[in-house]
């Protein structure tokens, strides 16, 4: 099956919107990707039809019940897990990690050792630094000059003592891929529970829980097509041990004691149509099966638009590039770079008159920003493909940035 993107765009109704006379190209889907049609109608369906809370005893309540329990199932099939009980929402990643943070602070000692690394986003960082106030002592793992984690630094922050090990599978600010195989085999020779943002990843490559045989595993349905969602996978057993904020009235077993409140039940229905879209493109008798091969579509498609990028800007002599190259092991079709001379603020601005949105900044992955020292520069330009980028987007996004150089030289003159 060839990758029908322009097709596909039609699912979108806001790549219709026009600035300054262009299709606007929506390049920060890292900060959160456009919602197809699809999506959009499962929200709206599920309030026009049957809009209730959970565990009534009439019709519109138990098809709230039969909708939660089909997103269970659907973000089962889509990250590998074995049993929909593995899955539990929440309003977000952070607030599922700050979750449970609290629930595992309440089983560290003084002395215990917790390891982040310096790639990571703040929220795979924040919540297992609060484990301090417990007595743990905090480690973070050095990132190398192309942006990935310096293994070498990270098993000389391991010790018979580490209890958590947090870490991201991608860089939402440089792309890197990280080494998940090493890292798991690591932690686990020290006896350590292994905590793994896909927030960036699920987006863009295939999720295997069983195969990465973490512990947790947290991600959003706003990264890949879907309403604003947080998602966590527990190994099967692990979650009924912790001691988590809940109300009594809260059912004890998996999945349910970590989520507090009432769910946003349409943004669910938004969940299951959002990982169904991508199923959709895929071939298979199963759910997963579909997921698999219509990731695998959609990894091929972005990768190449983010590859002729990539190769674009590299050539340019007032551009700087940070992270991992193509070609060097898996990488997330997601770009950062500086220009010359100008604040990444007004490079984005500048940008995004033309239609062209990306982002600018930290992106919330602040210990990037201070390692590089991008404090006066303004952070980074980051941009990112998803699966309705075009070829012709990518174009006029470099005819832009070259046209930068001539801005940057009038200005500076």
């Amino acid at each position: 099956m060839s990758f029908a993107v322009l097709e596909l765009r039609k699912d979108f109704p806001s790549l219709s919107r026009t600035v300054s006379g262009h299709y606007a190209a929506y390049f920060d889907g890292p900060g959160g990707t456009q919602v197809p049609r699809q999506v959009i109608q499962a929200i709206s369906h599920y309030y026009e039809t049957c809009n209730a809370n959970a565990h009534g005893p009439f019709v519109t309540s138990a098809e709230t019940d039969r909708i939660v329990d089909r997103t269970r199932e659907a973000a089962a099939a889509l990250l590998g897990a074995p049993s929909p009980a593995t899955i539990s929402f929440g309003a977000n990643m952070t607030s599922l990690a700050f979750a449970l943070a609290r629930a595992l602070s309440r089983t560290i000692a003084p002395g215990d050792e917790v390891v982040i690394t310096d790639l990571d986003h703040e929220a795979n960082r924040g919540p297992w630094q609060t484990l301090a106030e417990r007595g743990a002592v905090v480690h973070s793992v050095a990132i190398t000059a192309d942006g990935r984690i310096d293994m070498e630094d990270f098993q000389s922050k391991l010790s018979p003592n580490t209890k958590i090990v947090a870490v991201g599978c991608s860089s939402n600010s440089l792309g890197t891929v990280n080494d998940l195989a090493s890292i798991r085999q690591l932690t686990h020779a020290v006896d350590a529970l292994l905590i793994v943002d896909a927030v960036h990843f699920a987006p863009h490559f295939p999720i295997d829980v069983i195969e990465l045989d973490c512990d947790f595993l947290l991600c959003s349905a706003y990264k890949f097509y879907g309403p604003h969602v947080g998602i966590l996978y527990a190994r099967e057993g692990l979650l009924d041990t912790l001691p988590t904020d809940k109300l009594r009235a809260q059912d004890d077993a998996a999945p349910y004691r970590i989520e507090t409140g009432t769910p946003n039940f349409a943004a669910l229905a938004g969940v299951t149509a959002a990982i169904e879209y991508i199923a959709a493109l895929g071939t298979g008798t199963s759910l997963r099966q579909q997921l698999l091969t219509g990731m695998a579509l959609v990894h091929d498609y972005e990768d190449a638009l983010a590859r002729k990028l990539y190769a674009g800007l590299s050539q340019m002599d007032h551009v700087q590039l940070f992270g991992q190259p193509f070609g060097d092991g898996l990488r997330a079709p997601t770009i950062s770079f500086t220009v010359a001379g100008m604040n990444s603020g007004d490079v984005a601005a500048y940008l995004g008159e033309q239609g062209l949105f990306v982002w600018s900044g930290h992106f919330y992955a602040m210990r990037i920003y201070e390692v590089y020292q991008l404090e006066e520069q303004g952070g980074l330009v980051r941009v990112g493909i998803s699966l309705y980028n075009t070829e012709e987007e990518v174009d006029r996004l470099l005819e832009a940035v070259k046209a930068l150089n001539k801005t940057r030289t009038t200005t500076v003159s």
